[in-house]
């Protein structure tokens, strides 16, 4: 698992000064971490509803091994709307380590910080009309002309 260990001085407070060490986190843990605070759709199964912030902090707090003696950082802290919250500039530099360590990228970014609405997270291929086609009831109408599939085996 890949590291990175981060010394800051006291420009977010003296409280926040010291090295601080994330982790790469697992697959899994990633994974648990966007299902618990993302919503989807019962019928289509495109996001309806993504709290980025809980996903971030989670994926800090997650990623984060060792901080300074007085443990600044803590989850509730990194969730905190209030002025007992870490300092956006912590928070942002915070978030690049994880991303970065964590290989998330804009694209992932974007999905998980907006709504799908008519967006498919799914990309067909340029072959899965053929594969629609291969099987099931076939529809014979002029209106509803078929592709010509060129699978090459």
């Amino acid at each position: 698992m890949k590291t990175e260990v981060v010394e800051i001085d006291e420009r977010f407070g003296q409280e926040y000064a010291g090295r601080y060490k994330f982790v790469e986190i697992s697959w899994s843990k990633r994974s648990r971490i966007i299902q618990r605070h993302t919503k989807y759709s019962q019928l289509t199964g495109q996001v309806v509803n993504s709290d980025y912030v809980s996903v971030q902090a989670e994926t800090i707090w997650a990623s984060l091994k060792e901080q300074p003696p007085g443990k600044p950082v803590s989850l509730e802290k990194l969730l905190s709307e209030e002025e007992n919250g870490v300092p956006i500039g912590i928070g942002e530099l915070f978030s690049q380590i994880v991303n970065r360590l964590n290989n998330l990228n804009l694209e992932e970014t974007v999905f998980l910080s907006e709504q799908s609405e008519d967006k498919n997270p799914i990309r067909l291929s340029p072959t899965s009309d053929c594969a629609k086609n291969s099987a099931g009831h076939q529809n014979s109408s002029d209106s509803n002309p078929r592709k010509s599939c060129n699978n090459s085996s």
